[in-house]
């Protein structure tokens, strides 16, 4: 189904690129895909709201940390289909709502907290969930954390599809492709999209939680997922991909001084908002790996931008006390 705002543009870095010395940077604005500024997260779930709808589920279940770009873009795709939504967000009920889950409340989701859950407790409760739909005769849909699965790393593919021809027009073929990731999801995709559509550019990921064997485990299970499901043949895997785990800084949603102030430089040169979470932490990872060498000089990259402005937000007295002041 047809959801977001397609396709994004591809915009050159001119300012950030000459103040890193290193490779040309262009940057693809997927924080532009429209329904509640949804990011990357809005191309997947066209594909497994599509899935949900064709099954005839009433409520789309999913799980993230309490600043989940994925909860809150399943949330507003709910309310946009006329479907209810149920959260399970890792953590306490803040005292005062801000960022996305400020956002979840406003798009109408119900949500159930829960402090200290790890990866398969997420699965336990969103399968406790749901079964306590279906006894009060509501058949619901279940969409895994990041909707990191074969239908949903499926935009993904379709986003490769999109690039090539944007790269004709531009006049480039990136020497690297870049993303942030977390569930890996975006990440297949991008993968199972370059091997389908011939795309020469390497693949480079910029972990934001989990270490690569976790990274790589996950995008071999997804590809084997499309390649059962959607394209048979399908030859690739995660040992095509270079993966940069130097940059998670302590953990999912954690953040430092340094990371911050880039982010702020991003923002004052180019006009460009990114989030600790994602996209900032990625950003400032690559901008470490071209002062290392990793990407050169009379290179060409294109960094994806997947979004998550609102993750700026609970950020602001850190930022106020580090950098606004200084």
């Amino acid at each position: 189904i047809s959801l977001s705002q397609l396709p994004t543009p591809v915009h050159h870095l001119s300012r950030i690129s000459r103040e890193l010395g290193g490779p040309e940077i262009y940057i693809k604005r997927d924080d532009l895909t429209g329904i509640g500024i949804s990011g990357n997260k809005v191309r997947k779930l066209e594909y497994s709201a599509a899935l949900a709808m064709e099954q005839d589920c009433r409520v789309l279940i999913t799980c993230g940390g309490i600043q989940s770009n994925h909860a809150r873009a399943t949330a507003a795709v709910a309310a946009k289909l006329g479907l209810d939504c149920h959260l399970v967000l890792g953590g306490s009920e803040p005292e005062v709502p801000e960022g996305n889950h400020f956002l979840d409340l406003m798009f109408g989701a119900e949500i159930t907290y829960a402090p200290g859950i790890d990866l398969k407790g997420f699965q336990d409760l969103l399968d406790e969930i749901a079964e306590k739909y279906r006894s009060r005769g509501i058949k619901p849909y279940i969409i895994p954390l990041g909707a990191s699965d074969p239908t949903g790393s499926l935009g993904y593919v379709n986003a490769v599809r999109e690039m090539v021809p944007q790269f004709q027009d531009l006049g480039i073929m990136p020497d690297h492709i870049i993303c942030a990731t977390g569930s890996s999801g975006t990440l297949a995709g991008l993968l199972a999209g370059k091997s389908l559509f011939g795309l020469p550019s390497t693949l480079n990921a910029f972990s934001v939680a989990f270490d690569s064997s976790f990274i790589r485990n996950c995008v071999d299970q997804i590809i084997e997922g499309l390649g059962n499901s959607y394209f048979p043949g399908l030859k690739c895997n995660s040992g095509d991909i270079r993966i940069f785990e130097d940059y998670i800084c302590g953990g999912y949603t954690r953040t430092d001084r340094d990371q911050l102030s880039f982010i702020r430089k991003v923002s004052s040169m180019e006009g460009i908002l990114m989030d600790p979470t994602y996209t900032g932490k990625a950003f400032f990872g690559l901008a470490s790996e071209i002062a290392r060498g990793s990407f050169r000089k009379g290179e060409s990259l294109l960094f994806i931008h997947t979004g998550g402005v609102f993750g700026l937000f609970p950020y602001r007295q850190m930022l106020q006390e580090e950098i606004f002041s200084e």
